[in-house]
């Protein structure tokens, strides 16, 4: 169970870094099934975006049902299953570091022929260089984790609109 309130924090320029420390360690285990190299995605991927300090990263694999393989590897350093709904169906592993009650790292591993995985990059790289979208976006974070900083799901919710938006924009261009 989560224990982290939702917080919506001041982008921290250690944040690549702290992915980059993680991603040293997770893709060397996953090298075997990885088709591409592991990418820092969401809102801390995002200079100047303010997020949830939560560093969260992608790893695109060949094969969703030979990763189990690695997860005692990746245990000896620290990540922890953390099985979130949807992943099944989406066949997509969630791993979290160092404990799932306060996070400070989420890796998604997601099959390569899962749908999703290119729209994480596609809206990371329209906010990075998007100013005014970044900063709408950051403005509906901010409101909706002070409306209740405990329902990630009405959280969650509340950002859809605007992510589907961009998406779709993307899509029509």
């Amino acid at each position: 169970m989560r224990l982290d309130r939702i917080a919506i924090v001041e982008y921290d320029a250690r944040w690549p870094m702290s992915f980059e420390k993680q991603r040293d360690l997770v893709e060397p285990v996953l090298r075997d099934w990885l088709v591409r190299p592991i990418e820092h995605i969401g809102s801390t991927a995002v200079p100047g975006l303010p997020a949830k300090a939560i560093i969260d990263m992608a790893a695109v694999v060949a094969d969703y049902d030979k990763v189990p393989a690695a997860f005692d590897e990746l245990a000896a350093l620290g990540w922890i299953t953390a099985p979130e709904p949807g992943d099944a169906e989406a066949r997509k592993w969630s791993l979290c570091f160092p404990i799932i009650e306060r996070r400070s790292h989420h890796l998604h591993i997601v099959e390569e022929n899962s749908a999703g995985w290119q729209t994480w990059l596609a809206f990371r790289d329209h906010l990075r260089t998007t100013p005014a979208d970044r900063d709408e976006y950051a403005r509906i974070k901010r409101e909706l984790a002070a409306a209740d900083d405990e329902d990630r799901p009405a959280y969650r919710a509340g950002k859809a609109p605007f992510i589907k938006r961009v998406l779709q924009q993307l899509e029509d261009r």
